[in-house]
C-alpha cells in the first residue's frame, strides 16, 4: 500500500473518529437539556399553569349556569371562604387554594403543623378559597370535583379533615384522578363520619360546583398570579422567602398582643 493511501486512509479514520466525538458531545449536551428542562417544568409548571390560567376561565363557565349553593357556615364577600378557627381569633390567614395544584400540597405540608397549633389556640382565623386552575391550565375537570367534594365535607363539619386528606393523596399534576367522584367518596373514607349518603349525593351532583366556579372567578378578578397565595395583613407571605413557620407563628403571636 503506497505511502498516500495510507495517509488518506488514516485521515479517514481520524475525520470519522473527530464526528462520532462530536455526535457523543451533542448527545450528552442534548440529554443535559432535557434533564434541565424536565426540572424547571417540576418545580414552575404550577406556577406558570396559574398564571396562565388565571387569564381564562377553562371550561368552568359551562357549570356556572345552576344556583350558587354556598357550602354550610361560608363566610366573606360573596359567602366564598370557608373559615377554619375561632371566629375572634385576632389574626386571620386567607389561603386561595387548588387541590391540584403541587405548590399547594408542598405548602400545606410545611404549615399545616403550624396552623393547626395557631387555630386550636385561637390565635388565628384560616379562610381557605378554593379555586381551579390545573383545571384550566391542563384541562379536566379534578380541581371543581375536588372543590365541590370539599364544600359538601364542610356542610358535614368535616371539612379540615377531608382538605388534609385530598392534600395528602394529591395525584401527579397530570393526573386528573379527582375527577372521579367514586375516587373522592373513597377518600371520604379516610374521615370518620363523612362517608354519608347526604355527602355522597351532594358529591356525584355536583352541589356546590357553582360556588367554586364563582370563587375561582373571584381569584381572577383579584389579579393574583397562582396558587397557593397565601395572605396576611394583605401580603402574600407565599412570596417571601425569608417566610418560615417560625416566622409565621412569631407574626401571629405579635398580632395576638396587639
Amino acid at each position: 500500500m503506497s505511502e498516500k493511501n495510507r495517509e488518506g486512509k488514516r485521515t479517514a479514520r481520524e475525520r470519522l473518529a473527530a464526528e462520532r466525538e462530536k455526535q457523543k458531545t451533542a448527545e450528552k449536551r442534548r440529554r443535559t437539556l432535557i434533564v434541565g428542562a424536565s426540572v424547571v417544568c417540576v418545580l414552575g409548571l404550577a406556577a406558570v399553569i396559574g398564571v396562565v390560567a388565571a387569564n381564562s376561565g377553562g371550561d368552568d363557565e359551562s357549570k356556572a349556569s345552576g344556583p350558587v349553593v354556598a357550602p354550610s357556615g361560608a363566610q366573606g364577600q360573596d359567602g366564598l371562604a370557608i373559615p377554619v378557627g375561632k371566629e375572634d381569633a385576632k389574626a386571620t390567614l386567607t389561603v386561595w387554594e387548588d387541590f391540584r395544584c403541587p405548590a399547594c400540597k408542598s405548602f400545606e405540608q410545611t404549615y399545616r403543623p403550624t396552623l393547626n397549633e395557631l387555630t386550636e389556640a385561637g390565635k388565628l382565623k384560616v379562610e381557605y378559597h378554593l379555586v381551579t386552575l390545573i383545571d384550566g391550565g391542563l384541562g379536566g375537570s379534578g380541581s371543581l370535583s375536588a372543590a365541590n367534594a370539599a364544600a359538601c365535607a364542610q356542610d358535614a363539619g368535616k371539612f379540615t379533615a377531608y382538605h388534609d386528606v385530598l392534600f395528602e393523596n394529591q395525584p401527579m399534576e397530570s393526573d386528573d384522578a379527582f375527577s372521579d367522584d367514586a375516587k373522592l367518596i373513597d377518600l371520604a373514607g379516610k374521615v370518620d363520619g363523612l362517608d354519608t349518603p347526604g355527602f355522597r349525593t351532594c358529591v356525584e351532583d355536583g352541589t356546590h360546583d357553582s360556588w367554586v366556579v364563582k370563587s375561582n372567578e373571584a381569584f381572577q378578578k383579584g389579579g393574583f398570579s397562582g396558587t397557593p397565595t397565601v395572605l396576611f395583613d394583605g401580603k402574600n407571605i407565599y412570596q417571601d422567602r425569608s417566610m418560615t413557620p417560625e416566622k409565621f407563628k412569631q407574626m401571629v403571636e405579635e398580632a395576638n398582643k396587639g
